[in-house]
C-alpha cells in the first residue's frame, strides 16, 4: 500500500466519523491554542518591559542606600554633588538626587492618591522627562523653595479635567498649596512605573514640607546617575562606587552601605523574570496538550473494537501487520496535525483579544506570536498523537485474522 492510499483511507475514516473525531482533535486544539497564547503573551509582556525600560534611558545608573548594613549612612545631597564636583567621575555626564513618597492631592473638591517626588532640574535631563506645556523645575524654584509643581498628565486629567489647562492653578499637597507650572509629556503606563500618575516638587522643598520622616533634609531615597554613553556605564559605576566610599569612610574588606545598578542590568533582570513566567506558563498549558493525547488514545482504541471486523477483512486480503499499525498511525498523525494548525489559529485570535483588551486598559502589551512557538506547538501536537495512537495502532496490528473475522 502506497503512501497516498494510506492517507486517503485515514481521511476517509476519520470523515465518516465526524464528529468524534472533532471531539477527539478538540483536546488537541485547546492545548496548542494554549501553548502559543500564553508562549505569546509571555513574549509580549518581555518585549514590553524592554521597551520601557530602554525607553528611559540606555545610559543610567541608580545608587540607594543598602540598609541591610548594620550602621549604613543615608545617601545626601552632599553625596550627589560629590560625584559631580570632586572630578573624580568622568564618565558621568549628570546626577539627579530625588526624594519620593505617596501622599493625597487636592483640588476643588477632588482627591488623588499618587506619588511625590522631590527632584533637581538634572532629573530631566538624567530620566529623558519633557514637558508638553508650561516648564519643568528650575534652580531658582530650589533655591526658594518654592511651592511649585510639575504634574504628570494623569494626575492633570484626574484633578483638573479633560481638555483643560491647570498651569497657574493651585492643588494642595498636604498644609501648602502648590501652583502648577507643568504637565509632562504623556508616557502610558509601565510595568516600572509611570510619570503620567506623578508629581514633581524642587527637591528642597519636599525636603521641608513634605518628607520630614528622614531625620535630615539632605537625606535622599535615590541618586539617578546619566553615564556618558552606554560604553562607559561600567567605570561610572566604579567611579561613583569610588567616590560614595571616600565620602562614607568605608575601608577595602567592608561592605558598601549603597547600592550601584545600571539600567541595563534592570532590563536583563525583567527579561529573565518574565523568560521564567513564559516558560511556566506554557508548560502548565502543555499539560492540556497530554490530556489530549490520552483522548486520541482512547478514542482510537474504540475505533479499533469497532473496526476489527475490517481488521480482520484486510489482513485476510494480504495486508500486513505493518500496514494496519500505519493505518492508524496516520489517522492519529492527521488528528494531530489538523488539531495543532487549528490550536495555532485559535491561539493567535486569543492573543489578539489580549493584546485588544490592553491596549482598551492602557496597557502596553501586545502579544507576539513567534514562528518557533508555531513549529514547535505543531510538532508538538503531532508527536502527542503518535505517541498516544502508537498502542491502538499495535493493538490493532497484533488482531488475528479469524478471530477478528468471527466479531460480529
Amino acid at each position: 500500500m502506497n503512501s497516498l492510499k494510506f492517507f486517503q483511507d485515514a481521511l476517509s475514516s476519520l470523515y465518516a466519523n465526524k464528529l468524534r473525531t472533532a471531539l477527539t482533535m478538540l483536546g488537541i486544539i485547546i492545548g496548542v491554542a494554549a501553548v502559543i497564547s500564553m508562549l505569546a503573551i509571555g513574549q509580549g509582556a518581555s518585549s514590553s518591559i524592554t521597551s520601557q525600560i530602554e525607553a528611559m534611558g540606555t545610559n543610567l545608573i541608580y545608587v540607594s542606600t543598602d540598609r541591610s548594613v548594620s550602621n549604613f549612612r543615608p545617601l545626601t545631597l552632599a553625596d550627589s554633588d560629590a560625584i559631580t564636583s570632586s572630578g573624580g567621575a568622568p564618565s558621568v555626564l549628570a546626577v539627579a538626587p530625588s526624594v519620593t513618597t505617596n501622599s493625597t492631592v487636592t483640588y476643588a473638591g477632588s482627591n488623588l492618591s499618587t506619588s511625590i517626588m522631590g527632584i533637581t532640574p538634572e532629573y530631566a535631563t538624567v530620566r529623558n522627562e519633557s514637558v508638553q506645556s508650561g516648564r519643568f523645575i528650575s534652580q531658582e524654584d530650589m533655591n526658594n523653595y518654592a511651592t511649585v509643581a510639575v504634574i504628570g498628565s494623569e494626575v492633570a486629567e484626574e484633578l483638573f479635567g479633560s481638555g483643560s489647562s491647570p498651569l497657574g492653578n493651585k492643588m494642595r499637597i498636604g498644609n501648602n498649596l502648590y501652583q502648577v507650572v507643568g504637565v509632562l509629556e504623556k508616557k502610558g503606563g509601565t510595568a516600572v512605573g509611570s510619570s503620567d500618575n506623578q508629581v514633581l516638587v524642587p527637591i528642597t522643598t519636599a525636603q521641608v514640607r513634605i518628607i520630614t520622616q528622614t531625620g535630615t533634609y539632605q537625606e535622599v531615597n535615590l541618586i539617578s546617575t546619566a553615564a556618558v554613553s552606554a560604553e562607559t556605564i561600567e567605570s561610572a559605576i566604579s567611579e561613583i562606587s569610588n567616590i560614595l566610599r571616600n565620602r562614607h569612610n568605608i575601608r577595602a574588606g567592608y561592605e558598601d552601605d549603597f547600592m550601584v545598578m545600571s539600567q541595563e542590568a534592570f532590563t536583563e533582570a525583567a527579561t529573565q523574570i518574565t523568560g521564567v513566567l513564559t516558560v511556566f506558563l506554557g508548560g502548565i498549558a502543555a499539560i492540556s496538550l497530554l490530556v489530549g493525547g490520552i483522548g486520541i488514545m482512547n478514542i482510537m482504541l474504540v475505533a479499533v473494537i469497532e473496526r476489527t471486523k475490517e481488521i480482520g477483512l484486510r489482513k485476510a486480503v494480504g495486508a500486513r501487520d505493518r500496514d494496519i499499525m500505519l493505518q492508524f498511525l496516520v489517522e492519529a498523525f492527521i488528528i494531530g496535525l489538523f488539531g495543532g494548525l487549528l490550536g495555532v489559529l485559535l491561539g493567535w485570535g486569543i492573543s489578539s483579544l489580549v493584546s485588544r483588551v490592553a491596549t482598551w486598559g492602557n496597557t502596553a502589551l501586545e502579544a507576539k506570536i513567534t514562528f518557533d512557538a508555531v513549529l514547535l506547538s505543531v510538532l508538538f501536537s503531532i508527536s502527542v498523537g503518535l505517541v498516544f495512537g502508537l498502542y491502538p495502532a499495535r493493538h490493532a496490528a497484533r488482531l488475528e485474522p479469524v478471530e477478528a473475522l468471527r466479531t460480529e
